[in-house]
């Protein structure tokens, strides 16, 4: 579960769901600390940790960098980056974006600092999707029960020339009956075929078990990435997507990412 959701979650029935940070834009002003009684430290970044991953219990803050507006912070959890003040009191959720140039400042960094090595992952422990002629690869770590993972696959039914690798990632938490259907989806005689009959047409294969089931080694390797949501990608360059891409947005990062790439993968 993203820190994002995990603020929803708090402030669900609270009339102002999320308090933004208030910043000093007057020329020559000091910014006003959010909350005046909070002391000045001089170590934010240990600040900050430790502040939002006691008010939000199961938030993993990795790094803590300042961000590119005075005055915020940039934190970051593995999957997602958010801003807050130098005590931690207010977060700000959602995209930086530069005026002039249009970019989407958060991603740029999201996509930065989530890179791994693509020729890292166990890909025999992924189940392979082929369409057309297979040359554009990537990887998606997905849950069988989650909503947007299946809002992922209607828009891959508009991509072709693929080669997908589907990490089966149940988030039990969320959604209790996943691990059991991953499960019987691993095991079915036909993988590919067991998951798109289950994520298009909601038709499961029998429950059983097989040798070799990596599912519950899937979710190591998921901790160690710092997955903490589904659907979430990765592309041949290393870089890191979380959340469901609409079919433009997804040929857009594979033409990007694909493009020294001459054929698709043998394994």
């Amino acid at each position: 579960m993203q820190i994002t959701q995990r603020v929803q979650k708090v402030a669900r029935n609270c009339v102002a769901v999320f308090a933004m940070l208030q910043v000093a834009m007057a020329a020559g002003a000091a910014p006003t600390p959010a909350n005046p009684g909070t002391p000045t430290t001089a170590n934010p970044g240990a600040t900050i940790k430790q502040n939002l991953e006691s008010r939000f219990p199961g938030t993993h803050v990795l790094d803590v960098q300042p961000a590119q507006i005075p005055g915020l912070y940039e934190v970051f959890t593995g999957d997602q980056i958010v801003y807050t003040d130098a005590a931690a009191d207010r977060l700000i959720l959602g995209p930086m974006v530069d005026t002039k140039s249009h970019e989407n400042l958060t991603q740029s960094r999201l996509n930065e600092r989530g890179k791994i090595d693509f020729k890292s992952l166990p890909l025999a422990k992924a189940i392979k999707i082929v369409k057309g002629n297979g040359s554009r690869t990537f990887a998606v770590f997905s849950d069988p029960d989650c909503p947007y993972c299946q809002q992922l696959e209607k828009s891959l039914l508009n991509v072709n020339d693929t080669t997908m690798y589907v990490f089966l990632f149940p988030i039990a938490a969320l959604h209790p009956q996943a691990p059991e259907k991953a499960h019987a989806i691993w095991c079915a005689p036909d993988r590919a075929a067991a998951w798109n009959k289950w994520m298009h047409e909601k038709a499961l294969p029998p429950a059983k078990s097989c040798a070799g089931d990596p599912i519950d080694s899937l979710q190591k390797l998921g901790d160690e990435l710092h997955i903490n949501s589904t659907p979430t990608l990765f592309f041949v360059d290393g870089t890191r997507v979380a959340g469901a891409l609409p079919d433009k947005e997804l040929e857009k990062a594979l033409a990007t990412t694909s493009a020294g790439q001459r054929k698709g993968p043998t394994s």
